[in-house]
């Protein structure tokens, strides 16, 4: 092991240091104006080491670390594309980065202009009226979305209306965000495609449902062909449709949600509109409606004056206010530059694009792995394992093996409709070298699995941390360097 492989507890040496506090004007210690309630009553155990040695450590760390711009990342329902630098250049703008959410808004008109084109932009490409950019993630958009179809059966006195159908294929934050806006899921089976199976829709529509949640293409990447019976069914009951924008990424240019009849949804601005994704943020998930929908969204509002100028305001009708201010304007810049270099006209591009490639992957690698629905999906696609299931090799050990081959693992063991299912989604920015490279490891770990299968049972061997005892490190995870010292000694 390299000295900097090491955990910087191990780095310590006593009475090695950093830095240390200046004394203040009036020869006392920095600390001593502290009240003594607020001070230790001992010396924090903390490791002791030079600022050289911090700075070394962490930037080992971070060069350890996967990410899209260190290689492909076909992590399916996640979209996982490339983020443009001219994005950060334009979110780096002292124009921008220097302004602050309590300033006048005559100081900041042009961060409000850029909000209100923005959602107008959204508006267009989603086929909605209004969209809200408050939310701060997925998640956050979906209870957002769901707390609006709330607010508009309260509006109508519609108070039976408390139910919310979710598919059994849907993601899983959909029937989390309906429990936490106190709203009861109803589950609605799918067909063996993984789409919604209108027979087993019909009997559950009544005047107690608020509403349908949904994605399309579904979460097997497949188009719901019946989208336009599934929404005349649920308007007519009086409902809802929400859309789940986490698979919109194959619709840019083709199809718009609201021409499907939905009347609700959000955008993941950190998967459709490449801004960073992963590490817990910060994301945005902005909400979009019809017009008949848009008094209930979020305050506070932009709203465009006569004379060109914009406004913040707040709407008595609103169903409050969901964040702070007007939400991660960070990633909405980083989103409306890259709406903007795309232009209306290439942005068209991207959903053949995705739906290329995805498809090319499937196609090439169908002999070696078990495909359990023929036919041209759109943005990703689902496998169930190994086709010569024989030597016992599941699909984590499919994942963990590719990780010796440099690549990161697509979503395993998600969906729940199949066993050993392996969801894997392109993008439409990797190239056709980077997917036959991909294809070509795949088809060897397919080889590998039938030859020298313990090879493949035992992988990851070329990485820092090798196969871990994920049953155990889940009940009895070892968090800190103390308890690592307990376990070893």
């Amino acid at each position: 092991m390299k000295y900097y492989d090491k955990l910087i507890f191990e780095i310590s040496r006593p009475g090695r240091k950093g830095y240390e506090l200046p004394k203040t004007d009036f020869g006392k210690d920095a600390f001593s104006e502290m009240p003594s309630q607020l001070m230790r009553g001992e010396e924090a155990d903390l490791p002791e080491v030079s600022e050289l040695d911090v700075v070394r450590h962490y930037t080992n760390l971070s060069n350890k670390n996967f990410g899209v711009d260190t290689g492909f990342y076909p992590l399916g329902s996640c979209t996982m594309k490339y983020n443009p630098k001219i994005n950060e250049e334009v979110a780096a703008m002292p124009a921008f980065t220097s302004i602050h959410p309590l300033q006048d808004e005559k100081t900041i008109q042009g961060a409000l202009e850029l909000y209100w084109n923005l959602q107008h932009a959204l508006a267009n490409i989603a086929g909605l009226y209004e969209f809200t950019l408050n939310p701060y993630a997925g998640a956050h958009g979906e209870l957002t979305g769901l707390m609006v179809m709330k607010q508009y059966h309260l509006a109508n006195g519609d108070t039976k209306r408390t139910k919310v159908i979710v598919p059994d294929s849907a993601h899983g934050t959909n029937p989390a965000s309906a429990m936490v806006a106190g709203l009861q899921v109803v589950e609605v089976k799918s067909k063996p495609n993984g789409s919604i199976d209108v027979e087993d829709l019909k009997p559950l529509l009544d005047d107690t449902v608020a509403g349908i949640m949904m994605t399309n293409p579904n979460t097997l990447g497949m188009f719901e062909t019946e989208i336009m019976e599934i929404a005349k069914l649920v308007h007519e009951a009086g409902g809802l449709l929400y859309y789940d924008g986490a698979n919109l990424n194959p619709l840019l240019g083709k199809v718009r949600p609201g021409d499907m009849g939905f009347d609700i949804m959000h955008i993941n601005l950190h998967k459709t509109f490449s801004t960073p994704h992963g590490g817990g943020g910060p994301g945005s998930g902005p909400v979009g409606v019809t017009e008949r929908l848009a008094k209930f969204l979020p305050n506070p509002k932009v709203k465009k004056n006569e004379d060109g100028s914009f406004t913040i305001i707040t709407d008595e009708n609103s169903l409050g206010s969901i964040s702070t201010f007007l939400g991660n304007f960070g990633v909405m810049m980083r989103a409306y530059a890259y709406i903007l270099t795309l232009g209306k006209e290439n942005i068209r591009n991207v959903g053949p694009m995705a739906t290329l490639n995805a498809n090319y992957i499937k196609e090439s690698l169908k002999d070696d792995y078990l495909l359990p629905i023929e036919g041209v999906c759109k943005h990703e696609f689902v496998f169930d394992g190994l086709k010569d299931k024989s030597t016992g090799v599941t699909t984590l050990n499919v994942a963990k093996r590719l990780l010796d081959y440099g690549f990161h693992a697509p979503t395993i063991y998600f969906p729940l409709l199949f066993h050993e299912s392996m969801m894997i989604e392109p993008t439409e920015t990797e190239s056709l070298e980077t997917l036959d490279e991909f294809i070509e490891v795949m088809h060897k770990v397919a080889a590998e699995s039938r030859e020298i299968p313990e090879l493949v049972k035992d992988a990851p061997v070329t990485t820092l941390v090798r196969k871990l005892d994920e049953t155990t490190a889940a009940k009895n995870p070892i968090l800190t360097y103390r308890q690592l010292k307990a376990e070893q000694a």
